[in-house]
């Protein structure tokens, strides 16, 4: 399969704004003193920022914008079922290629192989299959998502891109996890198509 050219196509505001969040939950957790050491654990913090990691990802991996953000659930599935490893900055960007990775297959019909992401996020075929291997049992093989869980976090997202543009207070995330418990269901009143189209928008 080659490579898709999407140079001149911006990157969706809702992939900014996944950026933004996974970024502050890394620099919150970075002030805590790591307890454990993983296989996502890089020696030092990667020089690219997470926006331009995602940015790249988005550029080359030719996913769905739904992949995003189920890759965007299973994170927070990681961060929820793996409380000694949080989201921090020497970990961040291997997560995030990989919960891309792992999401693709799932969602996307078509999707590139473990040697085309691994040069995608800079990192080894043997190191992104280790890393899949490792992510999907720490999320304990649970790929499938709702239509409610789906919802809720679109809903999620939606809500808090609305308070980016409207100066008021940012709602605080929780210091590890980058959302809401799976569990949580949305109550919104919005018709819930509308808001997933202004999200993939």
């Amino acid at each position: 399969m080659g490579e898709i050219d999407k140079c001149d196509e911006e990157m969706p505001k809702f992939l900014n704004f996944i950026a933004c969040v996974v970024e502050r939950v890394a620099e919150r957790n970075d002030v805590k003193s790591r307890s454990k050491i993983s296989i996502f654990d890089g020696l030092s913090r990667p020089a690219i920022s997470v926006q331009s990691y995602l940015e790249r990802i988005f550029k080359y991996a030719n996913c769905s914008p739904s992949c995003f953000i189920v890759a965007y659930i299973y994170l927070d599935r990681f961060s929820q079922m793996q409380p000694l490893l949080p989201i921090n900055s020497f970990n961040v960007h291997r997560l995030l290629i990989t919960s891309v990775l792992v999401s693709a297959k799932f969602m996307d019909d078509i999707f590139y192989n473990n040697g085309y992401y691994g040069k995608v996020g800079g990192i080894s075929t043997r190191e992104m299959n280790l890393l899949e291997v490792d992510f999907l049992f720490g999320i304990g093989f649970e790929l499938n998502v709702t239509p409610t869980t789906f919802h809720t976090y679109c809903s999620y997202l939606h809500t808090e891109m609305l308070m980016l543009e409207i100066p008021m207070p940012l709602k605080i995330v929780n210091q590890q996890y980058c959302c809401v418990n799976d569990d949580e269901s949305s109550t919104h009143e919005l018709d819930v198509s509308q808001i997933i189209q202004k999200i993939l928008d």
